[in-house]
């Protein structure tokens, strides 16, 4: 079983930037897609940011032009550039990833278990 592990997270001032990464620790025969979410305290969990394998991205309304996603294929790891934060940011961040591990054609979405940001003053 593939596992997703999420890094990078941590307390940022408003106006700062953070990466994270979602590395993956087994090898994956077909990657579809992978995407970040975002729970707040008390609120619904907020997708974030997606790509796809042909690397076609897309964000919510409330990062545009702040966060950027992309992947390394040959490290299997996927980032979240987020620049610009702002308090309204902080939440746990979570990593998703749509892949096929062996080749069946059987479809496993993973999780990571997710990293703390914080932007506060």
């Amino acid at each position: 079983q593939v596992h997703f592990v999420e890094s990078g997270g941590g307390l940022v001032q408003p106006g700062g930037s953070l990466r994270l990464s979602c590395a993956a620790s087994g090898s994956i025969f077909r990657f579809y897609a992978m995407g970040w979410s975002r729970q707040a305290p008390g609120k619904q969990r907020e997708l974030v940011a997606t790509i796809t394998s042909g690397g076609s991205t897309n964000y919510a309304d409330s990062v545009k032009g702040r966060f950027t996603i992309s992947r390394d294929n040959a490290k299997n790891t996927g980032y979240l550039q987020m620049n610009s934060l702002q308090p309204e940011d902080t939440a746990i961040y979570y990593c998703h990833v749509d892949y096929d591990p062996l080749g069946t054609g059987t479809r496993i979405l993973g999780w990571g278990q997710g990293t703390q940001v914080t932007v506060s003053s």
